[in-house]
């Protein structure tokens, strides 16, 4: 099946010709490959491009394993450049492989593929573009090396709407499905939930933990395995290093420094496994600096990691609503209230909560997710923080079931999930 993709195809479209080494990011088996060596080749051959104007090289196939020094990448890229006027796409796929781990280890000097990329930025009829699934190396530490002439195009595994393209079945069918084993792409065309099982089980341990431990040369790798099932358990909750720490004192009876936490979590950001949602004061208009919520990148590999036992579906629901606004580029932080409240003749300061503040150029709209409003006290408790905010920004709270999407007596759209999730343009509804 052919999931189109088509927000990334046309990130990358735009960015055709920009003079910049477009650099696609994003979880290992995310679709990275697919999106470039199949779609956007596709759309080049649909505009006129000739194949021989598209120069690809896999660099995790064995076929191309001389290809990995970057000498010979540089000799063969260039052997297949012509001088003539028509424009060539040199498109290197998993470019971490021309990269040594001494090269990754130095941080003094950059690795030789860097002048690779210089070089070929420098040809007048060659328009480059590479994929990689670690952010430090191949965002950061690219972004800092061609000071402004790298453009990272960031993609996730399948949204819930991409998704429901490769899916045999209704919307509320597919939620079932989606919440317990995720977006990664091979998910769709496994059959048996024995298969979904063991195949997201097994993507964990071979491909991004040995990576991880590979890479960073991590020799207590059962501490990184306790790290990212704490986590696991507490997406959506406040969570601090010194926290985690007394989880592991108190749960697992073994003693981890703070500092090492801090190391492995950054790990797995690194990695694009879990991502860090800051705290923001709304009232305020600053950041908080700590405790953070943490989200796993794709809830299926997150549910995987604790052997599908613990399908908290709130907790789910929240963290694929935070993907879901990732993906469609908003900026997203964990919202703080603080407020004042009476009781019992006594003045009380406490601090609310709004799950997200998504933020997109000058647009803002909070963010609350809830399994229902049908019970009076829950409805007053998910909308008290968002009562409290008393800027002219959108209020929205996304629901497991809702009729249709409408506005409540206080102006808030209430909009069921699927609804949310399926149509991109949801929250200007």
């Amino acid at each position: 099946m052919e999931i189109k993709r088509e927000k990334y195809l046309d990130d990358l479209v735009v960015r055709m010709g920009n003079g910049m080494i477009k650099i696609v990011t994003g979880i290992r088996r995310c679709g990275k490959s697919y999106l470039l060596l199949n779609l956007f080749e596709k759309h080049l051959e649909s505009t006129g491009v000739d194949r021989d104007h598209i120069i690809e090289v896999v660099l995790d196939d064995d076929a191309n394993e001389e290809l990995r020094d970057p000498k010979a990448l540089s000799a063969h890229i260039r052997s297949r450049v012509g001088s003539d006027a028509g424009q060539y796409y040199v498109i290197i796929d998993e470019v971490q492989y021309a990269m040594s781990r001494k090269e990754l280890l130095d941080r003094d000097n950059p690795p030789r593929l860097y002048g690779v990329l210089n070089g070929l930025m420098r040809l007048p009829n060659v328009d480059v573009y590479i994929t990689g699934s670690n952010s430090k190396l191949l965002s950061t530490d690219v972004m800092t090396e061609f000071r402004g002439r790298g453009d990272e195009v960031r993609i996730h595994p399948l949204s819930f709407s991409e998704f429901m393209q490769g899916f045999d079945g209704d919307s509320s069918k597919g939620w079932r499905d989606y919440a317990v084993f995720g977006g990664m792409p091979l998910v769709l065309s496994l059959r048996t939930r024995e298969q979904k099982m063991a195949y997201l089980s097994n993507l964990f341990a071979e491909a991004y933990f040995k990576d991880i431990i590979e890479r960073n040369g991590i020799e207590k790798s059962q501490e990184l395995e306790d790290v990212v099932n704490v986590l696991a358990s507490n997406i959506g909750s406040l969570t601090s290093f010194s926290k985690l720490r007394s989880t592991f004192k108190s749960v697992l009876h073994t003693d981890i420094s703070d500092h090492t936490i801090a190391a492995y979590v950054g790990y797995l950001e690194d990695a694009f496994v879990v991502t860090e949602a800051v705290r923001y004061s709304v009232r305020g208009r600053r950041y908080i600096g700590s405790p953070k919520k943490y989200y796993f990148e794709d809830v299926g590999l997150r549910n995987a990691r604790l052997g599908f036992r613990q399908l908290d579906e709130p907790r789910i629901m929240e963290n694929v609503v935070y993907n879901e606004l990732k993906a469609r580029g908003f900026l997203v932080d964990v919202g703080a209230v603080d407020t004042r409240r009476r009781i019992d003749g006594v003045q009380t300061r406490e601090q609310l909560e709004v799950d997200f503040v998504a933020n997109k150029g000058d647009r803002r709209y909070y963010v609350q997710v809830a399994q229902g409003l049908d019970d009076p006290g829950k409805e007053e408790q998910e909308k008290r923080s968002l009562k409290a905010i008393s800027d002219g920004f959108k209020k929205i709270i996304v629901v497991k079931d809702a009729l249709a999407p409408h506005y409540d007596s206080d102006g808030h759209l209430i909009i069921g999930l699927t609804d949310y999730l399926l149509d991109r343009n949801s929250l200007e509804l």
